[in-house]
């Protein structure tokens, strides 16, 4: 079962959940993206929840219809779901990281001594 966070509607969240499989790669450009219903079902949510998440992607430019066939990954969404995320973690979390490290009294060195072990651990 699928686990949502209370606090952010539903619909973004399984927008953001399309939006991180295209990051990853499970659908590239011009791949399709399961039904609406198919989506829904997977995630058990009701049917017009997962139908305002994929009008929202659309919106964005992220995914469009293909009437008839379905929904479609557009052209530039990955790089266009990569900026906008780069953006909103310069702007928002960012800010309060570096406010986190000022009340703990963290320094950059401790800081990129963890980021450079957390990268070797994953190589």
């Amino acid at each position: 079962m699928t686990t949502f966070n209370p606090d952010r509607a539903i619909f973004l969240q399984m927008a953001d959940r399309i939006c991180d499989e295209i990051i990853s790669g499970t659908y590239a450009e011009g791949d399709r993206v399961p039904s609406v219903r198919d989506y829904a079902v997977s995630l058990q949510v009701n049917t017009n929840t997962a139908v305002k998440a994929y009008e929202s992607l659309g919106r964005d430019g992220i995914i469009y219809n293909k009437r008839g066939l379905g929904y479609f990954v557009a052209d530039g969404a990955k790089q266009k779901i990569m900026d906008e995320r780069r953006n909103n973690f310069f702007e928002t979390a960012l800010p309060e990281f570096f406010r986190q490290m000022r009340m703990l009294n963290i320094t950059i060195d401790e800081v990129s001594d963890r980021y450079k072990a957390q990268q070797a651990e994953s190589d």
